[in-house]
């Protein structure tokens, strides 16, 4: 009995630990959903119905895994498997891979051999143990009427996966559509990108702004809001290097505020770039780099 519940306690610590795992992970997500949100000026210039589609996919994507993951806990249990293991696989594989897994993965049903108490499969008609000649037909028989259990969470789980596909699609209708996402680098709204960029680093300390990138998509905005506290005296610095400049290709700096916006050609900057800013005012101001075939860019950028 000590042993048994030795085992059990053990048994138990482990999930404790993995359904600490999975929280933290879960936790790390929001945490960065929300630094995204707090860096980036919410949704200025976006429609609303991309963020609430959008949001719809997280929702039903969650929902779908709970319904999944609460179907795929049950067939453990009665399999001997580890539910909460398996949990946090369709979890973290998404629901659609992580049952698969689980399909290709999942223990034979078995029970205990009537002569020497072994666990044995249910098909078996005999027990490998003892070597028993095994009689199961009304146990198979039974267990074959209920080969599907628990039918409402796998109801719940493919509703929940229609609905996070209307939102999916939602959000690619909506965020195709003109005018509901800002790619215009003069508006004094966020610009969002539709293309990619690879292999950037970006980061900002002390009032200086470090960027650079690999490649990216024409067309490309990286901002960054800054502030100026006098304009009549301050500038604005700009180092900015690029390594490979094809034909027609160009990196062009915006400085946007309000209704004003000035734009700078620094494709081939022969020295550091310093451009008074005694035409804007004090308080925010949008710098931001737009890339246009330019490649292998680094720039460090300040108001100083």
């Amino acid at each position: 009995m000590k042993r048994h519940s030795d085992i059990k306690y053990r048994k138990n610590g482990k999930n404790r630990g993995l359904i600490l795992a999975a929280a933290i992970i879960v936790l790390f997500i929001l945490v960065r959903f929300g630094i995204f949100f707090a860096v980036s000026g919410g949704f200025s210039g976006i429609a609303m119905a991309i963020p609430l589609f959008f949001l719809g996919v997280i929702f039903f994507w969650l929902l779908m895994s709970a319904f999944f993951g609460a179907w795929a806990y049950q067939d453990c249990r009665k399999r001997g498997d580890d539910p909460v293991l398996w949990v946090i696989i369709i979890f973290l594989a998404t629901p659609v891979i992580g049952l698969l897994i689980y399909f290709l993965r999942r223990r034979e049903i078995k029970r205990p051999c009537p002569a020497c108490g072994h666990p044995v499969p249910l098909r078996a008609k005999y027990c490998e143990e003892c070597g028993a000649y095994i009689q199961n037909r009304e146990e198979m028989e039974r267990m074959e009427n209920k080969k599907v259990h628990h039918k409402k969470y796998i109801a719940g789980g493919l509703v929940s996966l229609a609905l996070l596909i209307v939102c999916l699609t939602g959000v690619i209708v909506s965020a195709s559509g003109a005018g509901n996402v800002n790619t215009d680098p003069s508006s004094n709204e966020r610009v969002w990108n539709l293309g990619l960029i690879q292999m950037s680093v970006s980061n900002y300390w002390d009032g200086v702004w470090n960027f650079s990138f690999k490649r990216a998509s024409d067309g490309f905005v990286e901002e960054r809001n800054m502030k100026i506290e006098d304009a009549e005296t301050q500038k604005l610095h700009a180092d900015i290097s690029c390594g490979t400049v094809p034909d027609g290709a160009s990196l062009i700096l915006w400085l946007v505020q309000g209704d004003r916006a000035e734009s700078v050609d620094v494709t081939d900057l022969s020295k550091p770039l310093e451009y008074p800013l005694d035409g804007f005012e004090e308080g925010k101001i949008h710098v931001r780099l737009q890339i246009n075939g330019v490649e292998d860019v680094t720039s460090e950028i300040t108001i100083e």
